[in-house]
């Protein structure tokens, strides 16, 4: 498994849809970039940004109902993509003993955020889908705005057909 952080939440100009993006901690630098929806888009925002809301969040119930029945959140791994989805498991420790349980990566980020806890990729499909984004700075020593960084995926993107995923 190959430890990552989110290292950014972004939305696609193009398509305005948003994106998590998930970078390797130690490694190549590789990126995992992951579509998700505009609502799991804003839970994760605001878990990052501390907002407080007057009622929880759905993301904020399940990390109270975890808690409440013992259990902690041991980590986050996103293990695969089948047909044009993504999948990811929690990790749920519970006394001497690990539960696993489905999820929609983009729900087991939110949850991971609020609760600190680690995210992981497999290693075959970091090998499969990772990407080695441009570095936050240009030639000429000066930060890349993040239209900018979304505008480089988007040509990565435009350029790749599906017969590159093919193995």
């Amino acid at each position: 498994m190959v430890e990552v952080r989110l290292s950014a939440v972004r939305v696609d100009l193009q398509s305005n849809t948003p994106v998590l993006l998930l970078t390797e901690t130690e490694g190549l630098g590789r990126t995992l970039p992951i579509f998700i929806g505009a609502p799991e888009a804003t839970a994760i925002a605001f878990a990052i940004q501390g907002v407080a809301t007057p009622r929880p969040m759905t993301h904020d119930l399940l990390r109270d109902v975890v808690g409440a029945l013992g259990a902690e959140l041991e980590r986050v791994v996103i293990t695969e993509l089948r047909a044009a989805t993504y999948y990811a498991e929690l990790h749920l420790r519970r006394g001497t003993g690990v539960l696993t349980v489905s999820s929609r990566p983009s729900d087991a980020v939110a949850l991971a955020v609020r609760t600190e806890s680690p995210l992981f990729v497999s290693d075959e499909l970091m090998d499969a889908e990772g990407i080695l984004l441009p570095s936050d700075e240009d030639d000429d020593g000066e930060s890349a705005t993040p239209d900018e960084l979304v505008g480089e995926f988007r040509q990565f993107l435009d350029t790749i057909k599906p017969e590159d995923f093919s193995s």
